[in-house]
């Protein structure tokens, strides 16, 4: 990306301060270099907030891998204006912030940039990491995504400063977007409004409603029987303010369809039930993830799916994967630290839950468990599986690599944020000390695989057959930054 040189000179100035300043983040403590790139904010006596964004100057200094990063050196892997946002739900309590930024010229409109070798665009995440004290569960979950074949977001990691002030680790993340290189559906705007190029692309999702510019439509299948509760999908692409009528009552009514079979005595039909609607291998995999994870938000929040145009997949494929920090352990409620138990049977059957929790999982999940073929392809795809991507030394050595690459940055960030013997919410461990956290994360993972081992029924298809069901995959790297977090 290239930024006019008028533009370099109006920025000039807001940066100035940074680029030479020695940053303070505790007393006795600085900030003068990082082995991780270093982000630099300046608001400009502004105050970041929920919503609106704001428009701010960004500046990345990063040399290079292997290379030092000192926050004297100049903005050399960007430097421009971005609209940024404090973002999340539960997370907004932290005294952390994480954030939304999208790139932008010097006019104010959207401009799309590659970071760190990342495809270009220009939605990005900045994710703080503050309640997962590892601050690596997120980018373990979306390496093993892409290493079995399903697009997560890319990662890589960072120190932020804001105003002059050190912020800590943070991990650049893509936001979940329709791209070529990100959610690869269809483009649809204002003129599709009937055949095929109706059809797709969509991104909906269930979720939290998160302020202003939520839409989407309540389904009218209860979670269970006599459930109080509605499952709510909202419109994530197009936008709430760019979809039109035509293509709101589409995507509705395909979700409805799909739900209504789903309530058939003959939705399991191999031929003529949900597998004509629904991608069976994405379910497949979207379940698996989250067991393996036992993510107590997996199957009703946080929940994206998608689907393309008729002529390039009729289906509903579900994923991207996303917001996993209180997966593998980390939780103290749902029974999400249990080693034991399969959460979405948890989800389903827990009195207590289902009556005091008023996000569930749509009823159809249930009925996937209850479908002998979607176990058997279940257990195919996990033999499958754990031959390569989810082999636990495969695992732990990434996550060696995790910790190599923030050795001393996470020092930094728990001076910054002194929370390693405190508890937070909804910590199920409180380690104490940084190597104690990552052993209960390797534990942890180690005996959650061995369990399902164990406890996976169904009967594995052919080879033939479970050929059919695997997207293209790759070996989960063990090093980071890997080709799937550049």
């Amino acid at each position: 990306m290239k930024i006019p040189y008028d533009q370099f000179k109006l920025m000039a100035a807001a940066f100035l301060i940074l680029e030479t300043a020695v940053i303070s983040f505790a007393i006795g403590q600085t900030f003068t270099s990082s082995n991780l790139p270093i982000v630099l904010i300046n608001t400009n006596g502004q105050t970041i907030v929920n919503e609106p964004k704001i428009t701010v100057d960004l500046g990345i200094i990063y040399n290079g891998e292997g290379v030092r990063n000192n926050v004297t050196d100049s903005l050399n892997h960007y430097k421009g204006k971005v609209g940024i946002e404090i973002r999340g739900s539960s997370s907004q309590m932290f005294p952390k912030k994480q954030f939304g930024f999208e790139t932008r010229d010097a006019g104010g409109e959207d401009l799309a940039v590659s970071l760190f070798g990342m495809p270009e665009e220009s939605d990005w995440i900045l994710s703080a990491q503050y309640n997962d004290k590892t601050l690596m569960r997120d980018v373990i979950t979306y390496a093993l995504s892409n290493a079995i074949g399903r697009y997560a977001s890319r990662s890589r990691y960072c120190e932020l400063v804001i105003n002059g002030q050190y912020q800590g680790v943070y991990i650049l993340l893509e936001k979940v977007k329709r791209d070529k290189n990100r959610v690869n559906v269809s483009k649809l705007d204002s003129t599709g409004t009937s055949g095929d190029a109706l059809t797709g692309g969509y991104i909906i999702k269930i979720d939290k409603l998160d302020g202003s510019g939520n839409d989407g439509w309540y389904s009218t299948f209860a979670p269970f029987t006599g459930s109080p509760y509605k499952i709510l999908y909202q419109y994530h692409y197009p936008k709430p303010e760019d979809i039109i009528e035509v293509q709101k009552t589409y995507i509705k009514n395909f979700i409805l369809n799909f739900e209504a079979n789903m309530m058939l005595p003959t939705y399991d039909d191999t031929v003529n039930g949900y597998v004509k609607v629904l991608d069976v291998n994405s379910a497949v995999d979207y379940f698996i993830m989250n067991e393996v994870t036992k993510n107590v938000d997996g199957f009703r929040l946080s929940f994206y799916m998608h689907k393309d145009k008729d002529s390039k997949n009729s289906k509903l494929i579900l994923g991207p994967y996303w917001d996993y920090n209180h997966g593998f352990g980390n939780s103290d409620y749902y029974d999400g630290a249990i080693i034991n138990g399969w959460q979405l049977s948890y989800l389903t059957t827990n009195s207590t839950f289902k009556t005091t929790d008023q996000f569930q999982p749509p009823f159809w999940w249930n009925r996937l468990l209850q479908d002998k073929n979607f176990m058997n392809k279940v257990k195919s795809r996990w033999i499958e599986l754990r031959k390569k991507q989810f082999v636990v030394k495969s695992i732990n050595a990434f996550i060696d690599s995790l910790v190599v690459h923030l050795t001393e940055a996470q020092q930094r960030n728990f001076v910054r944020w002194p929370i390693l013997n405190t508890y937070v919410w909804p910590n199920a461990y409180v380690g104490g000390t940084y190597a104690n956290e990552i052993t209960y994360l390797k534990k942890w993972i180690n005996d959650r695989i061995n369990w399902i081992d164990i406890e996976l029924t169904g009967s594995p298809l052919s080879v033939s057959e479970n050929n059919s069901l695997i997207p293209t995959e790759f070996a989960l790297a063990q090093n980071y930054p890997n080709p799937f977090n550049p």
